[in-house]
């Protein structure tokens, strides 16, 4: 067990030593993705983020349960207007308005989801509950704040009164209203500016309700899933920074008013990826997927280093050429591991400097810095190296392990590309050398002739 782990908890806004709810156990909730459409790689920066608390507090001895939900009902979004991403989904697919239509979108981008996971080598979370199965647990959390008057009834929904929670938007202090704005536009329905829907109305689309046929809200879908898998208690809750001034502040609310009790201990938040300044989101048009990664020839895990090498709370800025260098540094490690050796065993000098660094606030840089210090340190055998760098993968998830299958059409083209280079057929040898890295392979010409290794 660790002597001491520390996270930077957005509650308090200060990095505190970490204390579980139960001895040598983590309960963890990850808000997931709306399944309306493919993940972007920024996206993946939260589930990243997940997986390395997971990693990290398993390979300090805890047993960990891990939910992390999959939306795919409910009206979205920080201010319960606009088309749903959902229907939005239906719409761009050209596919029937139906919640038929809905579950058969949400499988599909589910699945597609899972794929990301996989290869980016995120580790399956224990439990991924759908909001579609979850819609009792929805209203019997609706009934409770309603009992308790944290409710009212508009002509198009049920909303949460946050007047009547004096500590609504605690969450970092990260809500700033002007409180003389008790109306919102046209919707003079809703009392306060801040006020959220628990369950909208929606008479052709929808649930049957105690207020009518409609949808939960989004922010109430979190609260009842995390609650149900977890207890009303528990101790940490992740997602991207922008989750945190409404939704996250929602949750708690709703939550904490629900049950009479804390609801998280820790909140963790990652930053943006952005690309060129402005971070990236579908609304901006500028979104680039696992898919658009490889189609350029890079590897899902090369972009799983290059996240690695910014702290999880800073902006990391995506360009083609720092993705190229992480991917060459990562083809580095790689090739480094590909030696077998025997007889090895972990160093326990250099296992006390990566336990330090993740165990401050998952300091991955710092983790990073000392595997190229272990690697460079000539006064330690190549076998232990290996043993150590191997028990470090089993936080960072870099897959160091993996062995080096070359496919036989790819040794074919290697063949190729050395008689090409023989004949100095250099147009030719580039061809081919493009043709071996779009599939995932770098080439390195030795003495007895080009060897290829997995990017």
């Amino acid at each position: 067990m660790a002597l001491m782990i520390r996270l930077h908890n957005t509650l308090s806004g200060k990095v505190e030593d970490f204390t579980s709810l139960r001895e040598g156990e983590v309960g963890m909730y990850h808000c997931g993705p709306t399944v309306y459409d493919s993940v972007h790689i920024g996206n993946l920066r939260s589930f990243v983020l997940a997986d390395l608390l997971r990693r990290m507090f398993e390979y300090e001895g805890y047993k960990v349960k891990q939910v992390m939900n999959i939306t795919d009902v409910g009206i979205g979004g920080d201010n319960d207007e606009g088309e749903d991403k959902m229907v939005r989904g239906l719409r761009r697919e050209g596919k029937a308005i139906s919640l038929e239509a809905m579950k058969e979108l949400g499988d599909f981008y589910t699945e597609k989801f899972k794929e990301d996971l996989k290869k980016i080598n995120i580790e399956m979370p224990g439990l991924m509950p759908k909001a579609s199965e979850h819609i009792a647990e929805d209203i019997e959390m609706i009934q409770a704040l309603e009992a308790k008057g944290f409710v009212y009834t508009t002509s198009d929904g049920v909303y949460f009164d946050t007047s009547k929670d004096a500590h609504y938007g605690k969450l970092g202090g990260l809500v700033k209203v002007d409180e003389t704005q008790s109306r919102i536009g046209e919707r003079s329905e809703k009392r306060n500016q801040r006020d959220f829907a628990v369950w909208k109305f929606n008479n052709t689309l929808g649930f049957p309700g105690p207020w009518g046929q409609g949808f939960p809200g989004w922010h109430i879908e979190c609260s009842a899933m995390s609650t149900k898998y977890l207890g009303h208690t528990f101790d940490i809750h992740t997602g991207g920074i922008d989750l945190a001034p409404i939704h996250h502040n929602n949750e708690i609310a709703q939550s904490e008013n629900a049950c009479g009790c804390e609801f998280v201990r820790y909140w963790l938040h990652n930053e943006f990826v952005n690309v060129s300044g402005d971070k990236m989101a579908k609304s901006e048009g500028n979104i680039l997927t696992l898919a658009t990664l490889e189609e350029k020839g890079f590897s899902p895990l090369a972009y799983r280093y290059f996240l690695l090498l910014s702290h999880y709370r800073t902006h990391t800025n995506f360009s083609w050429e720092a993705l190229e260098a992480a991917q060459n540094a990562y083809g580095k490690l790689k090739d480094f591991m590909s030696e077998k050796n025997s007889e090895d065993k972990i160093n326990t000098d250099y296992k006390n400097e990566f336990k330090k660094a993740i165990e401050n606030d998952l300091n991955t840089p710092e983790a990073l810095a000392v595997v190229w210090k272990l690697i460079k340190d000539d006064s330690v055998s190549p076998a232990d190296k290996r043993a150590t760098l191997l028990d470090f993968d089993k936080v960072l998830g870099l897959n160091l392990d993996e062995e080096k299958i070359i496919p036989e059409h790819l040794k074919a083209l290697a063949l190729e590309l050395d008689k090409a280079r023989a004949e100095k057929d250099f147009a030719k040898s580039d061809e081919i050398r493009a043709q071996i890295k779009q599939e995932g392979y770098d080439v390195k010409n030795t003495p007895n002739g080009s060897v290829l290794g997995k990017i």
